[in-house]
């Protein structure tokens, strides 16, 4: 599958009225951004984006998370292998493991764990962006990496106010194709006087989500295996559709 035209993370948005997908780009650009720099290659977004009825969870590694608050959303990112094991590799050697010790299956604990993480950093720089440019304010669920062989329908057990669904391709550095698949309430967040945005403290961005606590804690190593196995099964048939 071939696109001509991709995306890289530096347009801006010049309209006074921002909508729901003003808001997925903010997403897009989160996903390429935190990818991107975390890997030292270029990851880029299609130039076009497709409606669907929609959300599932795809072959061959998909991760998902919920949030709410100022609007209520699901965010599902559906990696190749060869995508998975990509991006996996070329963040741990960034991180300075030796391709020696590297995984090689996206069935691996060790890439799902990395795959989550990302996950985790993508939308924690997501719901910067919302918070700071949007001022309102969204929380996230911790994501769910699932490496599934057939595809599963997902959906929040919640009704959205006129839900949107939407569909977004990427390409790795080797031209792997991945999607993001996205539901959220149709919104628009009306810009009524200018403001000035406050900065953040980039370190205490990482430590919440991304490269803190969590991944040197070899309890949450631990944690997030289970949380892939077991679940809480209960738990997760109540936040999904299922």
């Amino acid at each position: 599958m071939e696109y001509d035209s991709f995306l890289t993370c530096d347009e801006t948005m010049t309209s006074q009225v921002i909508s729901s997908d003003d808001i997925l780009l903010k997403l897009c650009h989160s996903v390429c951004h935190v990818l991107s720099s975390t890997t030292a290659s270029q990851v880029s977004h299609a130039a076009m984006v497709q409606s669907i009825t929609k959300t599932c969870l795809k072959p061959d590694l998909g991760c998902f998370s919920i949030f709410d608050g100022g609007f209520s959303g699901l965010v599902v990112i559906n990696f190749s292998a060869p995508a998975a094991v990509e991006i996996y590799q070329a963040y741990m050697k960034q991180m300075g493991m030796p391709e020696s010790e590297l995984a090689f299956s996206h069935t691996s604990d060790e890439v799902g764990d990395v795959m989550g993480e990302l996950m985790n950093q993508i939308l924690g720089d997501f719901i910067v962006k919302v918070n700071k440019e949007l001022q309102t304010s969204i929380n996230q669920s911790q994501p769910k990496m699932l490496t599934i062989n057939k595809e599963l329908t997902i959906s929040i057990d919640t009704n959205l106010d006129e839900a949107v669904a939407r569909r977004v391709a990427f390409k790795t550095a080797r031209n792997h194709i991945f999607y993001l698949e996205y539901a959220m309430d149709k919104t628009e967040f009306i810009k009524l006087a200018e403001f000035e945005h406050e900065e953040d403290d980039p370190d205490a961005l990482l430590a919440q989500h991304g490269q803190g606590s969590q991944a040197a804690d070899p309890s949450w190593s631990a944690a997030v295996n289970s949380a892939v196995v077991v679940d809480d099964s209960d738990d997760l048939m109540k936040e999904l559709g299922i």
